[in-house]
């Protein structure tokens, strides 16, 4: 049985500060310190002891930050892949929320939603957006781990999970799966049938 926990980031700097996160690359707060410790110690109690553990974290300093806690816990090192980052916003990464506000252009709802362009110079669109976390699943899916832990981003996420059940990229222009900041969202895959289950989705019971 392969276990895959997904965490996303709990309170950082970019979020207290009301700027724009993306690729900035903004720190926990003193509260997201502590919410990376619970996070880490849920997810000990939950793994049993010897068990194969391997914590693979976004690059930015807030997801390695919580990834070290875990990695910590369990005696392993964090492997980093960048393309685990959040959605990159461009020019409005750093500045405040408003900026973005007042700029961003929602996807349509009908038509191109992927490939649609938000109107913020060197923002990536949701196509490439997916692209990036869909290859970075794939070569996590394929290392032969039984207890995989990936912390992420909130917006990562929807692609995560995406990629985990077979979603097609072409089917992704509506799907999302919002998470609070600081969850686990708990995968299983049977070794019988290899199903792919959602067993839970954005927990914070730990915090």
């Amino acid at each position: 049985m392969r276990s895959v926990y997904v965490l996303t980031h709990p309170e950082a700097t970019h979020h207290v500060d009301r700027v724009v996160g993306g690729w900035h690359d903004s720190q926990l707060t003193p509260a997201g310190i502590r919410a990376a410790v619970a996070i880490a110690e849920a997810l000990r109690a939950a793994i049993p002891d010897g068990a194969e553990v391997e914590v693979i974290s976004s690059d930015l300093r807030r997801t390695r930050r919580t990834a070290e806690e875990t990695a910590q816990a369990f005696g392993v090192a964090t492997i980093e892949d960048r393309r685990l980052r959040e959605r990159s916003y461009g020019e409005a990464e750093g500045r405040p929320q408003e900026w973005l506000d007042q700029r961003f252009v929602p996807p349509p709802a009908v038509g191109d939603r992927m490939g649609h362009d938000v109107r913020v110079p060197g923002a990536e669109t949701t196509m490439a957006f997916a692209q990036r976390i869909y290859a970075a699943m794939n070569e996590i899916l394929r290392r032969p781990c039984d207890n995989q832990i990936i912390v992420t981003h909130g917006g990562a996420l929807t692609f995560v999970l995406a990629c985990w059940i077979g979603m097609p990229i072409e089917s992704l222009g509506y799907v999302s799966f919002p998470v609070p900041a600081g969850s686990i969202t708990t995968l299983r895959e049977d070794d019988r049938f290899h199903s792919r289950q959602v067993v839970r989705l954005g927990d914070t019971s730990h915090l």
